[in-house]
């Protein structure tokens, strides 16, 4: 491929990014829902934490892509992109496992955000309220399951009515 080609496909890409992040700014602003007395609900708290974690993975997902596309396999960049992008998608399947995990503690949804750039976990919970013995349960859980350490791991409970 020639570098004009390449110029004009890594511009276009570009493109395509901002215009996905601005139509995905202006739909997240009208999907938020607000009220005078809790400013935004929490009705709709996981689904739009889902969401947006999914639509940043791709953006981030279809950047790695191109920069493959750009380069040979042996080369320095393809082969950090390729890494990156396993250490994602890793990420996601991860989350999905921990969500299932939190879940079967009887919560009625969950959100585990896994950083990929550090050895950071948050998990969100739906419930008004976090005793002890659940926090401790959902702790040992994530500690097991991922072997990160006790100040990494992060439990917030969410209110969210249904």
């Amino acid at each position: 491929m020639s570098n004009k080609k390449k110029i004009i496909v890594m511009s276009s890409l570009v493109v395509l990014l901002a215009a996905t992040a601005v139509f995905n700014f202006v739909l997240a602003n009208t999907d938020t829902v607000t009220s005078a007395d809790s400013g935004v609900t929490t009705a709709n708290y996981f689904t739009t934490y889902r969401s947006e974690r999914t639509s940043t993975r791709n953006e981030e997902l279809v950047q790695l892509d191109s920069v493959i596309a750009l380069y040979e396999e042996g080369d320095e960049k393809y082969e950090a992109a390729t890494e990156m992008k396993m250490e994602i998608v890793a990420a996601m399947e991860q989350e999905l496992i921990l969500e299932n995990m939190v879940k079967s503690l009887g919560f009625s949804d969950a959100v585990v955000s896994v950083s990929v750039d550090s050895d950071n976990i948050n998990v969100f919970i739906n419930s008004a309220e976090l005793n002890y013995d659940t926090a401790l349960s959902i702790y040992n859980m994530m500690k097991e399951e991922t072997g990160i350490v006790a100040g990494n791991i992060i439990i917030m409970p969410v209110h969210a009515e249904s």
